[in-house]
Order: C-alpha cells, then structure tokens, then sequence
C-alpha cells in the first residue's frame, strides 16, 4: 500500500520505522513546521522530520490542514492509506481523502485516556494494564471505531520514560497488524463504548506539584506519571525540588508535609502514607540520590 504517515516526536519514529522496512511504501509523511530553539536560533526539526530526511522520503509540514493548496498536494500523491501517530487533530476534509481511509495509533485502551497524555495518566491513574489501540479516524478526537488493541502489564519499576518507550514499540507492531488487516480487509470495525471513556488532558506543570494532600500511593504515581518531564515537584522554604525516584516507606508514619531528614534519607508525610525519596533535584543543581544531596545541602 501507499501510505503517507503523519506525526511528530520520537514514540511515532518506532512505527515509521516498521512501515518503512515492510513491503508497502511510505510516499510522504507529514510533520510540524521547524522551530528556532536556543541562542542562535537553531532550526529544529521534528524525530519524524529527521528520519524522513535521512530516508529520502519527501515531506510536508502545513501551517494550515485546510488549506486548498495543501490539500490539493495530498491529492497529488494518491496514497492508499493514512497513518498518523501522536500528531495534531485532522479535518475530515483530509483524514477522508484515500480511499482506505486514516486511522491513529493512541497509547492506552481506548475508550480510557482520550486525550493529549494517555501514557502519563495510566501511571497517574494506578492503572496495572494499559497498551495501544488504532482506530478508523472520526470528526470527534479519539473516537473512532476501533481496529485492535494490544496490552502489556504497568510495572511497579515504570514510570513515564519506560511505559513510552515499551509502548512505541508495541505501537509499532499494532500499525503494521492494522496496515496489512485493511488492506487485507480481516479487520472488522468495533465502536467504542462512550459510557467508558475517561480524558487523558495534555500535562500541566500546575499538575506536577505535590502537596502532600494526597495518600502516598497516588504521590508516587504522580512521580512515575511525570518522569522524566515535566517532573514532579514540591516548593520549600520558596525553594523548588524535583523528585525523580521514590518508594514507599511502609515503616513510618509522618503527619502530612512533614519531614523527617537523617544523614541518608529523606522522608515526607503524606495523606494517609510516608514517602520515601531516593533521587531529587533542588533548583538550578543536578539530579542527585539522596545520600549525595544530603552532603550537600539541607532544607
């Protein structure tokens, strides 16, 4: 099949990469428009944009989906199929132009995690399973008739870095399954179930401050939900801190927000439950274990 694919970060690369080594033909694919980052304005270019070029696979990044002449330039290419992963919502006015349609990888299993942050509020959610489904593209986001789905457990080690990278992956493969169901036409369509759905809302750093009102588990699912980035934090004596690991300490109790620092552990109260932190980063200073940061510096 001839497939134009649409997205932007590294989790769509994986999936790229599969249909780009399969016998079917990615004739285009579709990314954001390049950014200016740092001091000298560096032009940026999406993961997508960057395997494209190193493909030789011709690319398009539009300001405006709607426009006649980009539209027009997407028709050009006759594709059969339209891929898209973790990109930007499509009018109908595009997403029906081939005539095997559009369908989208998201990374939880939809109807649960409709939304900008599937992966991240799995984590923040206790979720023990999540994983991948595609779906025939629809006018309202994220709830197209379902081609498959595929699963994999949460560990209790994962966090937002690791479930990504497993899930682009297994993403990978549910693309290449539902390519060659619709071309084969042994995919058969399911809806969703609205009654089911729960948001997955684009993470906000407001949402990554811990306040210590919540129970332990639920703050350390915060942390596993927003690490690496955005992070999860807590402000002392106006001080910012980012904790990139901690567990639970089932051997104390402390009151809420209330700390207890000896030459090797940080503790803090929480409601009810204690968490323990074994990385944080204070400001402006490096990640460090907490032994490290304790030599250091104190609160």
């Amino acid at each position: 099949m001839k497939i134009i694919f649409w997205g932007t970060p590294d989790f769509a690369v994986e999936s790229l990469k599969k249909i780009y080594a399969s016998r079917h033909s990615v004739i285009a694919v579709v990314t954001v428009p390049d950014t200016e980052k740092g001091r000298g304005l560096r032009i940026s270019y999406s993961p997508v944009k960057q395997f494209a070029l190193e493909n030789n696979i011709p690319v398009l990044q539009p300001e405006n989906f709607k426009d006649d002449a980009f539209i027009e330039v997407l028709r050009t290419f006759q594709a059969d199929l339209y891929v898209v992963v973790a990109f930007r919502i499509l009018p109908r006015e595009v997403f029906s132009i081939p005539p095997f349609g559009s369908f989208n990888l998201h990374g939880s299993l939809l109807p649960k995690f409709r939304g900008a942050a599937p992966i991240q509020w799995a984590l923040i959610k206790g979720e023990k399973v999540t994983g991948v489904t595609t779906f025939k593209l629809a006018d309202k986001v994220d709830t197209g008739n379902v081609y498959l789905t595929k699963e994999i457990p949460i560990l209790e080690s994962d966090n937002f870095a690791s479930l990504h990278d497993k899930l682009a992956v297994l993403g990978g493969s549910a693309v290449m399954e539902t390519i060659d169901g619709i071309e084969s036409d042994s995919l058969p369509l399911l809806p969703q179930d609205n009654a089911l759905a729960s948001p997955a809302p684009k993470i906000t750093k407001e949402m990554c401050q811990i306040t210590w009102g919540l129970s332990v588990e639920d703050t350390l699912n915060l942390i596993r939900g927003v690490t690496p980035i955005p992070g999860a934090y807590f402000v002392k004596n106006d001080v910012l801190y980012k904790i990139h690991h901690a567990k639970i300490d089932f051997a104390s109790t402390l009151p809420p927000g209330s700390f207890f620092v000896d030459s090797e552990s940080i503790k803090i109260g929480c409601n009810p439950g204690t968490l323990q932190i074994l990385e944080i980063q204070k400001e402006g200073r490096k990640r460090m274990s907490a032994p490290e940061f304790l030599r250091g510096y104190k609160f």
